[in-house]
């Protein structure tokens, strides 16, 4: 074992991050990061195999670094795992760049290929430099705190051993061990933004101060341990409080908009989104935004997260008693019995109580439609719904899901779970009872 192999075992040691009795993946891209990770983790002792991804973007050089992996791993007799993607048609059909597409596209394969071998992880080559780039990136582009702080050592199940390392650390131990690699030719392309902070910014920075890269690395380790601080106090004070399908967390406590962001973090809101809804806390009550995964509504002094649902409500058609399915999480019930129905029983909010003699089939459940009319259970003139929402302070969002339960002919008998309608309410008279039961899963 060499000083580098040394330093390289006693990072791993230090944070725990692998382990001997595991298996974990190497993902080999034929570059001198990739390949020094390989050849420094299996002279190590760590059990080891390689991945290969070809994005089939640069031609004859992803052929090029296909069959060099192969050579590599026949060479050092460790198994190669290689996939193959059609990347720019991925990027088309998701409307993503061919950067993001080629992210998505590798590290879905990681995932799979992990659970699939039953691996502990899979190992990358991320060093110092690329830590150093992704700092004077996200700091020039605007960033939160998290920005600032580097390349973690280990996301999920992504590990980074060789984060303890610099790429002239890492080619100097090539040449000692006298390993050749490969060369990416847009790697040294200046109008790619990471080459361009590499070749040119990075280099400028270290003409002022020698020391440029440690002293952003030392200081991004400092921001790391406050934000660990901070987010363990995060933790603490700024949680969704769930209800239902939606999650609330009270205005008066945004008093910072760090704290909004810890909130939205990992809903995909873009920080443009979450400077919006900072700006608008005090005056946007009914405004929305849309993430890809989420919806955020101010709502009066609350914030209300819901998941989207991209699929349209339609209305279930109920012919008779029995039980139907309105969609994947709910169903309906429906029964009829002998009067009387006892009061504590009456009080399941998930269940409406009618006159049978006062209901007609087919019933119909669906959403709320605007036009919609009803006379609530105890009064004698009829309301809009719209209304009846309103004076009971429902959200957007809680409007928006809001069924109703109608007759044939499109009379109200019950809003959901909210309110009955007075004229198919019990009464002395009532011989026969309807029972209709809303069963959530």
């Amino acid at each position: 074992m060499n000083k580098f192999e040394h330093h390289i075992q006693q990072y791993i040691s230090s944070l725990s991050l692998l382990h001997k009795d595991e298996l974990y993946l190497v993902a080999l891209s034929g570059g001198a990061d990739s390949v020094c990770l390989l050849r420094c983790l299996m002279t190590l002792g760590y059990h080891v195999e390689a991945i290969h991804c070809n994005f089939r973007l640069r031609g004859e050089e992803s052929d090029r670094d296909e069959l060099f992996c192969q050579e590599l791993c026949r060479k050092l007799d460790i198994p190669l795992h290689l996939a193959h993607f059609d990347t720019r048609s991925y990027a088309e059909l998701h409307h993503v760049s061919i950067e993001m597409a080629a992210r998505e596209l590798r590290y879905a394969h990681f995932k799979n290929l992990c659970k699939d071998m039953g691996a502990g992880g899979v190992c990358v080559g991320h060093h110092q430099d690329d830590s150093v780039e992704t700092i004077l990136i996200n700091l020039v582009r605007s960033t939160g705190i998290h920005g600032l702080t580097g390349i973690a050592h280990k996301n999920d199940y992504i590990y980074r051993p060789l984060l303890c390392v610099s790429r002239k650390e890492i080619t100097d131990y090539l040449q000692t061990i006298q390993q050749n690699y490969i060369t990416d030719s847009t790697n040294l392309v200046p109008d790619v933004q990471r080459n361009k902070m590499r070749l040119e910014v990075i280099p400028l920075l270290e003409s002022i101060n020698p020391a440029a890269q440690q002293n952003i690395l030392q200081t991004a380790q400092r921001l790391a341990d406050v934000v660990s601080i901070l987010d363990g106090w995060m933790e603490r004070v700024a949680q969704w409080k769930p209800l239902g399908p939606y999650w609330y967390f009270p205005l008066k406590k945004v008093t910072h908009e760090y704290i909004l962001w810890y909130l939205l973090k990992n809903y995909q809101f873009t920080s443009k989104q979450v400077d919006n809804v900072y700006q608008n806390r005090n005056n946007g009550s009914g405004r929305v935004w849309t993430s890809k995964t989420h919806e955020l509504l101010i709502d009066r002094n609350q914030l209300v997260l819901a998941q989207r649902n991209n699929e349209p409500q339609k209305p279930l058609t109920i012919p008779e008693p029995g039980v139907f399915r309105y969609d994947a999480k709910l169903k309906v019930r429906i029964s009829v019995t002998a009067a009387p129905i006892s009061a504590q029983t009456v009080k399941d909010k998930r269940c409406a109580y009618m006159d049978f003699d006062q209901v007609s089939f087919p019933l119909v459940l669906r959403p709320v439609q605007p036009a919609d009319r009803f006379q609530p259970f105890g009064m004698k003139g009829t309301k809009l719904l719209s209304d009846y929402m309103t004076d009971r302070k429902m959200s957007l969002f809680e409007k928006r899901q809001q069924l109703v339960l109608t007759d044939h002919q499109g009379h109200i008998l019950w809003v959901v779970e909210e309110r009955l309608a007075d004229p198919y309410k019990m009464t002395k008279e009532t011989q026969t009872v309807l029972k209709v039961e809303m069963l959530h899963e």
